[in-house]
């Protein structure tokens, strides 16, 4: 496999083709199509506080949030995008009601791929200049090929996934993604516009020495999370720990993917689900995180063997380094 920091993502995706579990070309389309997109949201991100794409939208997504005017672009370039190019057979946006079905032109329901997609992940955060992000799930169609895609093709356990990924638009831009054999990043050459790999085989280190919650609705928390988070501020031979929490799900998870940390967004009194959604958000990133050696959880078992119930579920979340995963779940376990 190449490992080169010279290859671009273009090279590494025709390079490794064969090393995908269904090794059509379809996929590897996909991917590219992903790309493509993301080179056009970083511009358009890029260009905030210039031009008329910051603040509120006026209107709000299907889970009663404000949408602001970069949600609504994001939204409707990855869209777009995905449709013309006719290479999967329906959308799922956290940015819409309900799953959008594609009919290819010239074969009719064809394709084989469903993407589940949050395109603007952190987007409260834009107006400040803090990084934000796309996040990618990819799974395979369960109905017959011909038929029209369905619910059940979106509502598939995290396991199905064939790939998943993230764009973050930082101080550099990444796109990081997994097709189930380990997890690599590429960074975009803004002057040529070409992603180049510079994070090859990314994993979490097994601990690490960030924990990252709002503490801000500590009192609404679980009381195994507050009893998590009193031992991680606990002094002893490897603690406290630091406290690290941007607010935007790409960013602290990159983070901690790096350095070695664990993200925690639990359910609380405010919100007896917990916030992030299970297909866009915490499916996809508890992918990366098991092929980057990390582990993802809803407090009690694996994100990945949830079987999702509606298309805007919501789940507690709670990923990163292995131990520490393990750690949190050990005071889920024994919460009084």
């Amino acid at each position: 496999m190449l490992r080169n920091k010279n290859t671009t993502l273009g090279e590494y995706i025709i390079e490794n083709q064969s090393s995908f579990q269904y090794s059509s070309g379809e996929l590897s389309k996909l991917i590219n199509a992903i790309r493509l997109a993301a080179k056009v949201v970083n511009y358009e991100v890029n260009k905030a506080g210039l031009v008329d794409i910051l603040g509120d939208a006026g209107d709000t997504n299907i889970q009663g949030e404000d949408q602001q005017k970069l949600d609504v672009l994001a939204n409707q370039k990855f869209i777009q995008t995905l449709k013309n190019r006719e290479i999967v057979c329906g959308i799922a946006s956290e940015e819409e009601d309900h799953f959008i079905a594609i009919n290819s032109s010239d074969q009719q329901h064809q394709n084989k791929y469903v993407v589940l997609i949050d395109p603007l992940d952190g987007s409260s955060n834009i107006d400040v200049n803090v990084s934000v992000g796309t996040i990618f799930s990819i799974y395979r169609r369960v109905t017959p090929i011909g038929t029209p895609v369905a619910m059940e093709d979106f509502l598939q356990p995290g396991r199905n996934q064939v790939a998943a990924g993230y764009i973050i638009y930082g101080t550099s831009t990444m796109l990081v993604y997994t097709t189930g054999d380990g997890v690599n990043g590429f960074t975009l050459n803004p002057a040529i516009g070409t992603f180049y790999l510079s994070h090859p085989n990314m994993q979490f280190p097994e601990r690490g020495n960030i924990y990252s919650v709002n503490e801000g609705n500590y009192n609404h928390f679980p009381q195994g999370v507050k009893n998590y988070i009193k031992y991680c501020q606990k002094e002893e031979e490897d603690r406290p720990y630091t406290s690290r929490y941007i607010g935007s799900l790409v960013s602290d998870f990159h983070r901690n993917m790096i350095k070695g940390g664990i993200y925690i967004y639990p359910k609380s009194s405010t919100a007896s689900n917990g916030k992030l959604r299970l297909l866009y958000e915490c499916n996809p990133m508890a992918f990366i995180a098991e092929q980057a050696q990390g582990k993802a959880s809803d407090g009690f078992g694996p994100i990945l063997d949830i079987k999702p119930e509606e298309l805007h579920q919501r789940v507690p979340f709670f990923c990163g380094s292995k131990k520490m995963v393990e750690k949190a779940e050990e005071f889920m376990a024994h919460q009084a």
